[in-house]
């Protein structure tokens, strides 16, 4: 019996953080900040360090030129005032709802559609091209489709429509702009969502197919869960890139303006732009900074709403 406890300590576990003392060990202990500090100094010198500024710069007064003056939340404040601004987040938190909203919904039904399809890459691939143009290619075609002599508005005159809509108006061009989001960012998404749904085993479906269900059935009980973890990734790209809209509507509302965008159409990065940038008025770029603020804070709220609602345990298959 002694011999056996004896036993048993000599060849029980090894003692905590004996590990650690193993050549490899030691090894990746010495390499581990040669790797991790070029990453840390571009992070702290191009978004640590500019954001820290950016913020000291939204408590102060500031045109680019004289000293700053301390301002505390008084450009924040401003922000809550400026007709301007809250237009420009009410665009930007359409874009984030119903363009997302319209995006998904014909993501899902690609999704369903491509997946028995023969040809589906090659249909993918097409799907995802419009996301990879320039968007100054949509403000030409915008132009050459839309203008009051275009193609769209010679269609309808053939039709028998003596008054067609301004489309380039301000009261049509953001609903043209998100429209074109829609056409531009959903096979982005499918290509996404897509690479999930080609790793599910083929048999599922075939089990579920016998069973009776539908496509609907099958999507909500097998595609979804299946790919649950991607969908919450392409929610969360979705919420970051829609905050930063802003060469699509500069290149529809500013192209056929000498103006630039009108006030409609704008988001809250070209509401950035607008008052940083354009030379027409002095820049306050405590304000600027400030709005730059209050996006960042509305994404990293966002986020994590969005991860918190979405979480959910693994499905494993």
């Amino acid at each position: 019996m002694a011999v056996l406890t004896a036993g048993r300590r000599e060849h029980g576990p090894p003692v905590r953080g004996a590990a650690r003392d193993t050549p490899l060990a030691i090894k990746r202990r010495r390499l581990f900040w040669p790797f991790v500090a070029p990453s840390l100094t571009f992070l702290a010198v191009f978004y640590i360090g500019p954001l820290l500024f950016g913020i000291w710069t939204s408590l102060h007064k500031w045109d680019g030129y004289s000293a700053m003056e301390w301002n505390g939340l008084g450009s924040y404040r401003t922000l809550v005032d400026d007709p301007f601004f809250r237009t420009s987040m009410l665009n930007t938190f359409k874009i984030l709802v119903f363009v997302g909203v319209a995006v998904f919904v014909l993501a899902f039904a690609l999704t369903m559609v491509l997946r028995e399809m023969a040809g589906r890459r090659f249909v993918r691939a097409v799907i995802f091209f419009p996301h990879i143009v320039n968007a100054m290619v949509f403000g030409v075609l915008a132009g050459f489709l839309f203008n009051p002599g275009g193609l769209v508005n010679s269609a309808l005159s053939w039709l028998g429509v003596d008054d067609p809509p301004k489309w380039l108006g301000s009261d049509n061009v953001f609903l043209l702009i998100m429209a074109t989001m829609v056409c531009t960012s959903t096979g982005f998404y499918v290509a996404i969502l897509m690479a999930a749904v080609d790793n599910i085993p083929a048999y599922l479906y075939e089990d579920a197919e016998l069973a009776g269900a539908g496509a609907f059935r099958k999507f909500w009980h097998i595609t979804l869960p299946l790919s649950w973890d991607v969908v919450t990734v392409c929610a969360v790209l979705w919420t970051i890139s829609s905050v930063k809209v802003f060469e699509l509507v500069l290149v529809f509302g500013g192209t056929f303006t000498t103006s630039g965008p009108p006030i409609e159409t704008w988001t809250s990065a070209l509401y950035i732009y607008r008052n940083a940038f354009t030379g027409d008025h002095i820049p306050q770029f405590g304000v600027v900074c400030a709005a730059g603020i209050t996006n960042l804070v509305l994404v990293a709220v966002f986020t994590a709403l969005l991860r918190r609602l979405m979480r959910r345990d693994p499905v494993e298959f």
